[in-house]
């Protein structure tokens, strides 16, 4: 992704960070040696065979290698070192760090194995070598890995056998042995790659490092990755997110099964999470997750090759019925659509089809037809509104003239915003015609299910990257009540907590979803027989009622729901079974019952819960909920907090989806009232991180309500210590920012991150600005229509707050407008970034810039950054000087029209 935006070039505060991994003038290989069979050697020989640079062997055995000077140590080399790689023993790695924290070099490649993979004596070894690199600023790759190539300028800084072909395919491997494999089935496959990493057991640089550079390289136009485990969630998925609306990035996991995972974590040291949960993280990010090796080129030469479809629905066009059955199948199941062909596409087939053609869709066009057919064919589906993408099957038979129906094809290889992909079946016949078409960059398939499935990819693909443009945002719809939610919910727990207990009772639970705004049975607790009746009289007959106690912490046959009670007497009856029954399991646990109504209802049994994913933190279940609800297994999960359209997708996952739209004379539920009711739950977890689980079951669901009936909340046990649970992978809307301020006018503004839904006032902002300003902030001239461009404001208004985020101030209150924006923008994933500021011209001299610059500089603070650095005018006296007074140092070098200021926090 190359920055236009002078705001996002980061080379005045900082290079790549990872530059001298992939561009380094000089390596050191520490480890050299020329034995036969050893690393060292073989190191050494892929360096020599195709890197351009200066190579400095280190060993204090030799005195030369392979006729190059051997150095004793590092220091003896006296020259600058871009880039050290370390193959020695694990126990002298420390040392050798040492050695290397004394030079300028900051890039170091671990390939040694035994650390963290070994157990606690090789973790103490990792822990050290990285306490080591922090204090430094030393980047690590590794340790156990092989090590990395950048097939473009012919670095090898591998042991593994040759160098890649040079390409556009970035691929990172959590395994040496998949880097291998995949390496040698490249060069059969003549595939290239733009860099080709070994990332070993992540010790430091991990995965959102990665993706952070490959997706700023100019080079790589997708990402590949074989991942065992993804180390720290919320950095991969925020890398993640910020990369693919630019670039693909595919990923194949190993440990599916709990057999697998667990020889996952043996292998790497580290535990693989659930995969449920890491598929529905996948999604979320818009990354494209494959079964097979296969199949992880394939989606990357498809995505490379066609547009992503507008939608689901595919045109098949066919010589033969058996194989476009086969393909209809595997969209379908992959939740494709095959609609009907539209009505003037038949009348233009009519004519130049025989007449046994199958007028509908797939659109067989039987087994005699020549390149003509095909050509036609295919011309007149393209232009139909009502298919998103093509597919084209050819059969072999005797009539059949493989190369020249491809030949007819390459014409649509850019058809605008449809895929064209093909099928072309068969042995030695069909050979030249796959060549063809995939010269002309339409990919082909030898089945034409595989074909179909990859087009279901496609589409699942551009179905999860449009949920990228939407941020979650926390608001306070359907709360009622004037105390804020989450302080309702904080005095709940507290007092829960404060009773030395985990697990909330059903009328707590009740309370905290009801703050909300989740609707729930009316429960009341009654202490006494008479309070019973009494209470049993308040919410109506016939009611429930279940033990109140703070001991039983799990559902008993005391605690168990009393049906059929219709009257006084049976209140009371119950109300004595209850108590008795209490006493006799557990002296001392009754401590009243709760009276509900009871609910007589037709509706849908369904589930809505949490959970406390150890990697990715709190997740969201909803499905088949009832008694059955283990047996049925109907479920689908994401990540908190959701949209109202990622809710709504959620419920569509399920099976149970279909029979909410009404059937056999059922009413169908309102789905948009069931959105809103999950974005409200996912809101709770995501706000309260010391819940850990929480279960509504059942919620029915109903054309007439939505209710919740039975609930059910478990706390973390150390539930004070909110940074002892694991926070939401997805960063929430970051409303603690939000703040009301004055002007020197007296006029009132809000401070408040930006919204995705500002963009139509971004673009009434951008209209009043003057030529001056928008130099000032851009240091050049840019038109109004490239600063208000979709493509441009999308990037803008729908942040991701763990890498970026704008403040704007907002005026008015019927008619608002953003008078300025100040932004931070965060260097990857480190701790460091620019800020930038522009003001309407009309607010100019009103104190907003000396309101907004500390205002950004608390956030950056409380976010844990160390520096920020801006980028000014040499001109805009009035920016430098309010930098100035908030303690910015001038850090330019030379005389520049540009100044760099840095601020250490």
């Amino acid at each position: 992704m190359q920055h236009t935006d002078p705001s996002q070039n980061f080379i005045g505060l900082q290079d790549e960070p990872l530059k001298s991994f992939f561009h380094p003038a000089s390596v050191a290989l520490i480890g050299a040696k020329d034995d036969l069979g050893s690393v060292g050697r073989t190191l050494l020989l892929n360096l020599i065979a195709t890197y351009k640079g200066e190579i400095y062997p280190v060993n204090p055995k030799r005195d030369s290698v392979f006729n190059l000077m051997c150095y004793k140590s590092l220091k003896a080399i006296a020259k600058p070192i871009d880039l050290a790689i370390i193959a020695t023993p694990a126990k002298t790695v420390p040392s050798i760090m040492k050695e290397i924290a004394d030079t300028d070099c900051k890039s170091v490649i671990i390939i040694s194995a035994g650390f963290k993979e070994t157990g606690q004596e090789g973790l103490k070894l990792e822990e050290e070598i990285l306490s080591i690199a922090l204090k430094s600023g030393i980047r690590i790759i590794g340790p156990n890995c092989i090590g990395l190539m950048n097939p473009i300028t012919g670095l090898n800084a591998t042991f593994a056998k040759g160098i890649a072909k040079p390409g556009n395919l970035a691929f990172i491997s959590q395994s040496g042995a998949m880097c291998t494999a995949v390496l040698d089935w490249s060069f059969e496959e003549k595939i290239g790659f733009s860099a080709f990493v070994s990332i070993g057991s992540m010790c430091d640089v991990s995965w959102g490092d990665l993706i952070h550079y490959l997706g700023n390289d100019p080079n790589t136009r997708s990402i590949l990755i074989y991942m065992e485990t993804i180390g720290n969630p919320r950095n991969f998925l925020s890398a993640a997110r910020e990369i693919a609306l630019e670039k693909p990035i595919i990923v194949i996991k190993g440990g599916r099964s709990q057999q697998a995972a667990k020889a996952a974590a043996s292998h790497t040291g580290s535990l693989a999470g659930s995969d449920d949960v890491f598929e529905a993280a996948l999604e979320r990010v818009g990354v494209l997750r494959v079964n097979t090796i296969s199949e992880l080129f394939d989606m990357a030469s498809l995505l490379a090759k066609q547009p992503l479809p507008k939608g689901p629905r595919l045109g098949i066009i066919t010589n033969a019925g058996g194989p476009s059955v086969l393909a209809t199948d595997a969209a379908v199941l992959n939740g494709v659509k095959i609609d009907k062909i539209g009505d003037e596409t038949v009348k233009k087939l009519d004519p130049l089809l025989p007449k046994a053609w199958s007028r509908g869709n797939p659109i067989d066009i039987l087994g005699d037809a020549d390149p003509k057919r095909y050509f036609e064919s295919v011309s007149i589906v393209a232009n139909d509104p009502s298919v998103d993408g093509l597919l084209v099957i050819l059969s072999p038979q005797d009539m059949t003239d493989p190369t020249g129906c491809a030949e007819s094809l390459r014409h649509f290889a850019n058809i605008q915003d449809k895929p064209i992909i093909a099928s072309w079946m068969g042995g030695s016949s069909v050979k030249e015609g796959m060549r063809l078409l995939n010269q002309a960059n339409i990919p082909t398939f030898a089945y034409p299910d595989d074909a179909a499935s990859s087009f279901a990819k496609m589409w699942s693909y551009t179905s999860n990257l449009s949920a990228l443009y939407e941020t979650p945002t926390l608001s306070d719809e359907g709360h009622t009540s004037k105390e804020p939610r989450q302080d309702i919910a904080i005095k709940i727990i507290d007092e829960v907590r404060g009773a030395g207990r985990a697990l909330l009772t059903e009328e707590e639970s009740k309370r905290l979803l009801q703050a909300y705004g989740i609707p729930t049975v009316i429960t009341l607790i009654a202490l006494s027989e008479e309070e019973a009746i009494q209470k049993a009289s308040e919410v109506g007959y016939p009611c429930v009622l279940k033990l109140l106690s703070k001991k039983i912490t799990h559902k008993t046959d005391v605690g168990g729901v009393k049906l059929n009670l219709k009257d006084p007497e049976s209140v009371r009856k119950a109300f004595g079974e209850i108590r008795s029954g209490a006493e006799k399991a557990e002296p001392g646990a009754f401590e009243g019952v709760t009276v509900q109504r009871m609910v007589k209802h037709s509706g849908f049994e369904l589930i809505l819960g949490s959970m406390s994913d150890p990697q990715f933190g709190p997740i969201v279940l909803f499905g088949t909920g009832g008694e059955l609800v283990e047996i049925y297994r109907d479920k689908a999960l994401g990540l908190p907090p959701l949209t109202h359209n990622l809710s709504k997708k959620l419920i569509a996952k399920t099976k149970i989806s279909k029979a909410l739209e009404g059937y056999r004379g059922r009413q169908p539920v309102n789905i948009d009232e069931m959105a809103n009711l999950i974005v409200h739950f996912s809101q709770m977890v995501a706000e309260n991180l010391r819940i850990k689980e929480c279960d509504i079951n059942p919620l029915i669901a109903s054309g007439e309500e939505i209710i919740a009936l039975d609930a059910r909340v478990v706390l973390h046990d150390d539930s004070k210590n909110e940074g002892a649970t694991p926070p939401s992978a997805i960063r929430p809307y970051p409303k603690q920012y939000i703040e009301e301020v004055s002007l020197k006018s007296g006029t009132n503004l809000r401070l408040r991150p930006i919204r995705p839904e500002d963009e139509t006032m971004i673009i009434a902002f951008h209209k009043d600005l003057s030529e001056n300003s928008v130099r000032q902030r851009y240091f050049s001239f840019l038109s109004l229509d490239s600063r208000i461009a979709h493509e441009r404001l999308i990037k803008i208004c729908f942040n991701d707050f763990d890498q970026e985020i704008s403040i704007v101030a907002e005026s008015g209150s019927s008619q608002k407008e953003i008078v300025g924006v100040g932004r931070l923008s965060r260097v990857g994933t480190l701790k460091e970034g620019k800020l930038t500021l522009i003001i309407k011209d009309a607010w100019h001299g009103q104190g907003l810039g000396s309101i907004l610059v500390p205002k950004l500089i608390a956030i950056a603070k409380k976010e844990g950054w160390k520096t920020i650095a801006a980028d000014v005018l040499e001109e805009n006296s009035g920016m430098l000087h309010i930098l100035a007074k908030n303690g910015f140092q001038d850090k330019t070098q030379g005389k520049a029209s540009v100044k760099t200021l840095v601020l250490s926090l």
